[in-house]
């Protein structure tokens, strides 16, 4: 087992092993949380229950991360008590309590927060910090990958004949998810990965001059209002798609439930292609420019679902899906980027941003009921503004410091290969104006 090491410092096979392993929590989770939105729709039938109590799913999912990603670290068996808490769907099911499928999803989310911190930070560091938005958004992509996969099986599984009644198939696949925790859980125990340490980074960074971390956490500005972009974005996010069933069934289009939840995948596979898409464009433009042009398009489809009359509604829910897709990541690794000693805590702050998804769905599930699903759409749209702030906000600085400019993988490499020579040269004789060219041309 590899100590004290940085990204850059892993052998190909070392980096090759650490990005796999840690990729396929990735995949993991977003197999729970696709099945955790058509839930709310089954739910409401079975239980009898308004939009907004369903929405006390997504409460108590990424409530548990409000609470639990700021002391995530502290718990080393994450799995542990994601198994739990998907085990217990078993008795939930069988005396088909309510109250009892909300406190397993809080378990479980305890679970995914404790991961999320530790997998987020691992493949942002994972390598050199110019590709981490990219790097991030390919890992993450599998979770995209995943996430269609629980609508698809709950279009098949728990709408159609006996079970659109029933919670047989609900308890059975969240058995198996608990099963796959226990296995990926004994696959760590035994699979050590190489540590980069939070010394080895800092360090790391400030030989490049990479870092700001001097000041106090309080004042990594670029980090706190990530976070309140991060709030923001991931309520609007799971708004849209905890209403997104109720919403098709509801365009006046001739869609019912089992159809809505298939289209409801298909929208997921939207989004997976457009972060596998957003991989490449990151290659060649600014993650914060990309961002922005991605929110304002977010701002503009999420209108166009709220008042966009039948099929126009659902191809603008299509495209609001594919522009959501590199928000979350490349929102981490800007709030993140550069922090140094700052980077631990700076990566559960940013992550405990996910706890938007708890009262986004709750507000509209409330306009749902009282008005429309369609309507309801205009609270993601107040979290989309937001994040385009944020996102245009960096845009500016970064232009405003003559930073800001596409890159070529020549020029990448260029500047690469001369920070590479420049580490091996005192302080001294290390030109500072390039140096400052170099930390803007490749900031992520």
């Amino acid at each position: 087992m590899a100590t004290g090491v940085t990204g850059n410092e892993l052998s190909r096979k070392q980096w090759a092993f650490a990005f796999s392993l840690v990729t396929s929590l990735f995949f993991t989770w977003g197999f729970a949380y696709g099945l955790l939105d058509v839930l709310n729709a089954h739910f409401q039938s079975i239980f009898d229950i308004g939009k907004t109590k369903s929405t006390l799913l997504q409460l108590a999912y990424f409530g548990a991360y409000l609470v639990y990603a700021p002391i995530a670290s502290v718990f080393r068996r994450p799995w542990l008590t994601l198994g739990q808490g998907a085990i217990f769907f078993w008795p939930s099911a069988v005396y088909r309590t309510y109250g009892g499928f909300v406190g397993c999803t809080f378990v479980i989310g305890c679970g995914l927060s404790c991961l999320e911190v530790a997998a987020n930070s691992y493949i942002s560091v994972l390598g050199s910090p110019k590709y981490a938005a990219a790097r991030l958004n390919f890992s993450q992509g599998f979770q995209g990958v995943a996430s269609f996969a629980g609508p698809m099986i709950a279009s098949r599984w728990f709408f159609q004949g006996k079970n659109a009644n029933s919670l047989d198939t609900v308890q059975w696949v969240y058995l198996a998810v608990a099963g796959l925790g226990l296995v990926l859980n004994i696959l760590f125990y035994f699979c050590k990965l190489p540590e980069i340490t939070q010394d080895a980074l800092a360090q790391e960074m400030h030989d490049v001059g990479l870092t700001n971390d001097k000041d106090p956490f309080w004042k990594q500005y670029r980090c706190i209002f990530g976070w309140v972009a991060q709030t923001a974005y991931v309520g609007a996010q799971v708004a849209v798609a905890s209403l997104a069933v109720n919403y098709l069934t509801e365009q006046g289009v001739g869609i019912d439930k089992p159809l809505a939840s298939q289209l409801f995948s298909y929208c997921q596979i939207t989004f997976t292609v457009g972060r596998f898409v957003g991989v490449v464009l990151l290659n060649w433009v600014d993650p914060a420019l990309l961002l922005s042009i991605y929110a304002i398009a977010c701002c503009t489809f999420s209108l166009g679902v709220t008042f966009g009359p039948g099929l126009s509604g659902v191809g603008c829910l299509f495209a609001l899906f594919f522009f959501e897709s590199i928000c979350y990541p490349v929102i981490f690794t800007l709030g993140t980027k550069n922090l140094g000693r700052h980077t631990k805590r700076g990566s559960g702050l940013i992550v405990m941003g996910v706890g938007g998804g708890a009262w986004f769905p709750p507000a509209a599930g409330s306009i749902a009921d009282r008005d429309s699903t369609a309507h309801s759409y205009i609270v993601p749209f107040a979290g989309y503004v937001a994040m385009a702030i944020y996102a245009v906000g960096i845009t500016v600085d970064q232009a405003r410091k003559g930073g800001f400019r596409l890159r070529t993988i020549d020029e990448i490499a260029q500047k690469r290969a001369q920070m590479e020579r420049e580490k091996h040269v005192s302080d001294s004789d290390i030109d500072k104006k390039g140096s400052e060219e170099f930390v803007e041309s490749v900031s992520v």
